[in-house]
């Protein structure tokens, strides 16, 4: 059996364009979350530029996967031994920016770069192109991970691509606005309930521009029930997941096992 896996979930208000500032929050954040007992520190949705910051912006602000940003967290991960995953504008080699989530382990190597697929109204497909639906996985201390952003997770074949590969927890840095609440309060336990799996959803809270942030970050375990859920304030929400839980609900819910089962049937 895996040891268990502590996580935190960092739930704050966006400071939009303030990359500076945003590091110097993202370290005490890390800080906090590794004297908490906690592995892994997930960030909200383009965290370190704010997200409704314009295609200009986010145009003049994007960075490789492997810029000055990617070099500063991993310092970070190191100084505080604790695995980050936050969000970014990210530069591709032929010029196009996508939403990205990147990962970094406690010993600062990148260990996943997802772009965000499912692109959520004009506002992300004004300022980002959309990346290719990816189940990739990497093992984290024993546990099989992925990595989705926000409006993904609200797409069953995202989650059930992740989960027919394997994995046994989904990070999901996201940016969901207060009218859509039901998406933390509903739709993320469903998809961990329904792909048997743990769903860490690391909201922002407060406001940016006219968009006003819902929090209600929230890890959801594999039986469909809260593991941890925040409300609305800035807060480090601490989770820790057990194995146990996931041994459980896979006998309980046999819903990817069919699957496979139904997609290969016994000769």
């Amino acid at each position: 059996m895996r040891a268990p896996l502590t996580l935190a979930l960092w739930q704050c208000a966006p400071a939009p364009l303030d990359v500076a500032g945003n590091l110097a929050r993202l370290e005490l954040a890390a800080r906090q979350a590794a004297h908490a007992g906690a592995r892994l520190l997930v960030c909200p949705e383009m965290c370190i530029t704010g997200y409704a910051i314009g295609t200009p912006a986010v145009q003049a602000l994007a960075q490789e996967a492997d810029g000055g940003w990617a070099h500063a967290v991993a310092a970070i991960a190191q100084r505080h031994a604790i695995a980050v995953v936050y969000g970014y504008p990210e530069r591709s080699a032929d010029g196009r920016v996508f939403n990205a989530a990147l990962w970094i382990n406690a010993a600062g190597k990148r260990c996943l770069n997802y772009r965000k697929a499912y692109l959520f109204g004009a506002l992300d497909r004004d300022q980002f192109a959309a990346g290719a639906p990816s189940a990739a996985l990497f093992d984290f201390d024993g546990w099989n991970v992925g990595l989705l952003i926000c409006y993904d997770i609200e797409f069953p074949e995202a989650a059930r691509a992740l989960a027919l590969a394997g994995a046994d927890l989904i990070a999901v840095p996201t940016a969901n606005m207060a009218d859509y609440d039901f998406v933390a309060r509903a739709v993320v336990p469903v998809r961990a309930y329904e792909n048997q799996l743990f769903v860490a959803y690391a909201n922002f809270t407060g406001s940016e521009g006219s968009l006003v942030y819902g929090g209600l970050s929230v890890v959801a375990g594999p039986d469909g029930t809260p593991v941890a859920q925040a409300g609305r304030d800035e807060t480090l929400l601490i989770a820790t997941l057990h194995d146990h839980r996931l041994t459980a609900a896979r006998h309980a819910a046999r819903h990817v096992q069919d699957l496979i089962a139904l997609r290969n049937p016994a000769p």
